[in-house]
């Protein structure tokens, strides 16, 4: 049961527009591929916004070492619990705006693709498109 599967990791800028995208195995957790996705674009001097799963530790250090601020929720269970500005994490649904356009092409939203090299190569098609929509 289950079967192989992938997880479409995105960055967007301040605008809800796509920058980077990686693949990874379905099994593995978001915060695993983070900081590998965060080297991709240069952080230094904006907001890194995101949800519970990336509040790991190795993940905030990276932020505050490239000179950026993050604006990620502590989980329920961390002992110390860090201050967030919920005004400016309430901009984080342009991520989530962005996942929803790029389901408007059915070719990614039931993963036609067998191969994950084509399945990103149709992911930046379709995000190209939405640039120019």
């Amino acid at each position: 049961k289950g079967g192989w599967n992938t997880k479409l990791h995105a960055v967007v800028d301040g605008l809800g527009n796509p920058v980077e995208f990686l693949l990874s195995a379905g099994n593995d957790h978001d915060s695993v591929h983070a900081v590998e996705l965060l080297k991709k674009v240069r952080i230094g001097g904006s907001a890194v916004l995101a949800d519970r799963a990336y509040g790991a530790r190795t993940i905030r250090e990276y932020i505050s070492a490239h000179g950026a601020s993050y604006v990620i929720p502590p989980q329920s269970n961390v002992s110390d619990p860090w201050p967030v500005d919920w005004h400016l994490y309430k901009e984080r649904h342009l991520v989530e705006c962005f996942f929803q356009k790029i389901k408007w092409f059915r070719r990614i939203a039931t993963r036609y693709d067998k191969s994950d090299a084509s399945f990103l190569a149709f992911v930046y098609l379709a995000s190209i498109a939405i640039l120019l929509l």
